[in-house]
């Protein structure tokens, strides 16, 4: 079995029951290869993950967006919910590298695949629900979409200011930033991430947001403000 513990603090879920895990990242294509194992492919898990994933999404549009029709709600939703989107995200975390596979799938490029890495990203979603339950799995989807759930929302692509800041840093001090939580509050259903972001433990910029990444790029954009970036 793979080494799990990389991927776990990586993603900040630790799983009560790691078969779960393998099991979210079993291709069909590895059963093919090795049925004696008795194992199971990830094509449940993901069915679970993707209306974990939609009802965590719909739940945020309804409860943040009160000025949203019917109709803009499930648009959005469609798009932030979409193979592109979750494979991006599943590149980020790295999960190809954890996909167990057939050769065949092997040899031709599966673990860069988006289908297989959207469907691992949903597997891997509905794995932690089995394991831990909603709660945790919406504030898992919510940290992870939640940026680009607010980017939707307003019907463009947001600005990247953490790369922005990370690039001036770079050039100006040859240093590159660290973001630390300085603060959660609120229920958990609606909890707001306060982020501050140093430099050589200077803070130079504060955010506040409904997920980390949300309130990094805010601190980020507040750093890129001040004059003594």
């Amino acid at each position: 079995m793979a080494d799990f513990k990389k991927l776990q603090k990586d993603t900040g879920v630790y799983f009560k029951d790691e078969s779960l895990l393998r099991q979210a990242l079993t291709h069909s294509s590895y059963l093919n290869e090795v049925p004696v194992l008795m194992l199971v492919s990830n094509e449940r898990l993901e069915f679970l993950g993707d209306a974990s994933l939609e009802l965590a999404i719909a739940e945020m549009l309804y409860r943040e967006y009160s000025d949203l029709a019917e109709g803009e709600m499930t648009k959005i939703k469609a798009r932030v919910v979409c193979g592109e989107t979750l494979a991006d995200i599943a590149r980020k975390l790295r999960l190809g590298d954890y996909l167990y596979l057939g050769h065949g799938e092997e040899r031709t490029g599966g673990r860069k695949r988006e289908s297989n890495l959207a469907n691992a990203m949903e597997a891997f979603i509905g794995a932690l629900f089995i394991d831990q339950g909603f709660e945790v799995t919406r504030n898992f989807v919510l940290d992870l979409f939640g940026d680009i759930l607010q980017t939707v929302v307003k019907g463009g692509m947001a600005t990247d200011y953490k790369s922005q800041l990370q690039e001036l840093l770079q050039e100006k001090r040859h240093v590159v930033p660290f973001y630390r939580v300085a603060g959660v509050a609120g229920p958990d259903h609606a909890r707001e991430f306060t982020v501050e972001v140093l430099v050589r433990d200077e803070v130079i910029g504060h955010g506040k947001g409904k997920s980390k990444q949300m309130a990094e790029n805010e601190a980020a954009r507040n750093a890129l403000a001040r004059e003594n970036v």
